[in-house]
């Protein structure tokens, strides 16, 4: 458990160094359950998770309910297989009629959870899901929380592929939430945005955020240190904060646990490629790239193309790097960051 010791101790020396201290806030009273009216439900269509749970949380606002729209700017090939979150926060505060703003953040609560929907702000979270009576194994899936119940400790969700008013335990949500870091994406009118911010506390700076996050993943760490989640959490984390060292250390401890990390974990979230690339570990990107190529459904994810595309580029291999990047492009043309790296590599 070296590697367990030595991230402790790094974040303890960080918090020593002059880190931002962790706020304790205070829980503003709370009703005992709350529903949020207003949200139409939504069926997902074909790996249409992402953009029917968008589409739900945007009806709040007078939107159709019509995943269309925001489908065939999100995944313009209905096989992509992942909407990232920040796609879904550019897509609302970029493509939408003004009306309505998206933002992200990580390190979630029950709490937070609570508070924000007693104010009326839906959420969406992130989170894993294992259908056992399906047999399709763990994978990614989006929930737009719209009620809760202290009395039988539930939260309320519009589940794009379960159906409606759909009630998961507080213990499920926090099992299967942590599997994304506790992501969350708030939706808010314009004129609301500082009383949205208001509730969030600390959460409100990004950065600040980003510690706050650190420090529950580590609690998660502490309580588990076998926890595959856990570790990946606290590597993204430190990817986040540009703390990449720290973060490949931990993305290696989350993949030599035990129980490992799912399969299909790199169908959705990117950071232990943005880690290893910044350490100079290309090799390795390159191998866990080719085999998400080779698992069954990682050629459906634009991101898999796109890091690979980078660590060609900082292998020096130009052309192949543009190879991969336009491939990155032709399965999603909205994809920003792949044609920026590429047309800087043409460029060049």
């Amino acid at each position: 458990m070296r590697t367990t010791r030595i991230l402790i101790a790094i974040f303890a020396i960080l918090l020593v160094a002059g880190a931002p201290a962790l706020a304790q806030e205070a829980v503003a009273a709370l009703p005992s359950s709350y529903t949020l009216f207003g949200v139409t439900h939504i069926y997902q269509g074909w790996n249409n998770c992402g953009p029917a749970t968008l589409t739900m949380g945007l009806t709040y606002f007078g939107y159709p309910a019509d995943q269309t729209p925001a489908a065939q700017w999100l995944k313009p090939n209905n096989e992509d297989k992942n909407v990232s979150p920040w796609q879904m926060v550019e897509y609302v505060n970029q493509h939408t009629a003004g009306d309505v703003r998206a933002l992200l953040r990580y390190g979630g609560t029950l709490d937070r959870l609570k508070t924000l929907v007693a104010n009326n702000f839906p959420v969406l979270v992130e989170s894993g899901y294992d259908p056992v009576s399906a047999n399709q194994g763990w994978m990614g899936h989006y929930l737009l929380v719209t009620g809760y119940d202290d009395g039988r400790a539930q939260v309320i969700t519009q589940d794009s592929y379960d159906g409606p008013d759909l009630a998961y335990s507080y213990d499920h949500i926090r099992e299967y939430w942590k599997h994304f870091n506790y992501l969350y994406i708030i939706l808010y009118p314009p004129a609301r945005e500082a009383e949205m911010m208001t509730l969030l506390g600390s959460d409100a700076d990004e950065t600040m955020n980003l510690y706050n996050t650190l420090s529950l993943a580590q609690q998660d760490a502490i309580a588990n240190r076998d926890d595959p989640f856990a570790w990946f959490n606290i590597g993204s984390s430190y990817t986040h904060l540009g703390m990449y060292a720290e973060a490949a250390s931990a993305f290696d401890f989350a993949r030599n646990t035990t129980s490992g990390l799912p399969w299909r974990m790199l169908w959705y979230q990117f950071t232990p490629y943005e880690a290893y690339l910044a350490v100079g570990r290309t090799d390795e990107v390159i191998q866990l790239a080719r085999a998400t190529l080779d698992d069954g459904g990682g050629q459906f994810v634009e991101e898999t193309y796109y890091y690979g595309g980078l660590a060609r580029q900082a292998m020096g291999e130009r052309d192949r790097a543009i190879d991969n990047l336009n491939g990155a492009i032709s399965f999603n043309p909205n994809f920003s960051p792949a044609r920026e790296a590429r047309d800087q590599l043409m460029g060049s």
